[in-house]
């Protein structure tokens, strides 16, 4: 197992679930985070096997590189997606439905629990840079880890699949649809307990009668998110949390790419706790763009 020394009464490692596309983007943010974010044990970045030599530019004495061979089971394989002529990586067993890269990031993120030691993890995706100076201390209250929540979301209209991943969650842990909480806890700059991941994964297989892989994987609609917060408030009852509603990292989540005016004008309209922003990946925006934006923003 990892285990890295902490000054604090609680140790947090940040967490970063990449892929060899958003290598620069990745880079973007370690820069970012080295200039930023302070009070954390080190940040360790999980990728595919293929993508391992690329990534390990990446490393120093506080950044390490992780194999998702060594979160995983032996069982779910990563093969070129003939349907993309092996631009993009399909995951398949026969324990799950055929997985893309995104449902893998997933796993990774809570498989990291039986690896690393540190009390709790960080989790922030790599098409992220840090504007402002960021305490990791900051996210525990005492004995109590900040739990991101979205009030009552899944009382308003949702779009995409958030109201699947709830159902998907409840079925998982075995929580009755009327007992459910109507929040939603989807965010970019989020904090996860170990003892409650692992508790989690227990519940899971507890509940399913199989690994939690193979109990997750047999869908292709789920939230790690939803997941993790229904459990830490359905099934704990907030124990060793406390609720906080403010979102630290301001999102582009859809195309088009943001003109530079746009991204300007975000920025400036960003509240005093969000210290980070997120140009989706997927977006396609050129990094040298918004490598360029990053490095001109003035507070």
């Amino acid at each position: 197992m990892i285990s890295k020394p902490s000054t604090n009464k609680h140790s947090i490692a940040i967490v970063t679930a990449s892929f060899g596309p958003d290598f620069e983007r990745c880079r973007l943010l370690c820069e970012t985070m080295d200039r930023h974010v302070t009070v954390f044990t080190s940040h360790y970045i999980l990728v595919e096997s293929a993508d391992l030599p690329m990534f390990k530019a990446l490393e120093g004495p506080r950044r390490h590189v992780i194999d998702e061979k060594d979160l995983l089971p032996s069982w779910l394989h990563p093969f070129p997606d003939p349907f993309y002529l092996g631009k993009r990586r399909i995951w398949l067993s026969l324990k799950t439905m055929p997985l893309r890269g995104w449902h893998a990031q997933q796993l990774r993120r809570m498989a990291v629990a039986k690896v690393l030691t540190e009390d709790a993890f960080f989790y922030v995706d790599s098409d992220v840079a840090f504007l402002r100076p960021f305490d990791c201390a900051s996210l525990w209250h005492g004995d109590e880890l900040r739990l991101f929540r979205r009030d009552d979301e899944l009382l308003g209209t949702l779009p995409g699949d958030q109201q699947i991943w709830a159902d998907n969650a409840a079925f998982l842990l075995g929580i009755k649809p009327d007992e459910m909480t109507k929040h939603g806890y989807v965010g970019t700059l989020i904090a996860w307990r170990r003892d409650v991941l692992l508790g989690m994964c227990e519940r899971i297989e507890a509940v399913q009668g199989r690994n939690w892989v193979h109990a997750i994987g047999r869908s292709r609609r789920f939230s790690e998110c939803t997941i993790y917060g229904h459990f830490a408030e359905d099934i704990m009852k907030l124990n060793g949390h406390f609720v906080d509603t403010r979102d630290f990292c301001e999102v582009f989540w859809f195309a088009p790419v943001p003109t530079e005016e746009e991204f300007k004008a975000r920025v400036k309209d960003m509240s005093p706790e969000q210290v980070a922003i997120g140009v989706q990946s997927f977006m396609g925006a050129d990094i040298g763009y918004v490598r360029r934006l990053v490095s001109e923003v003035k507070f």
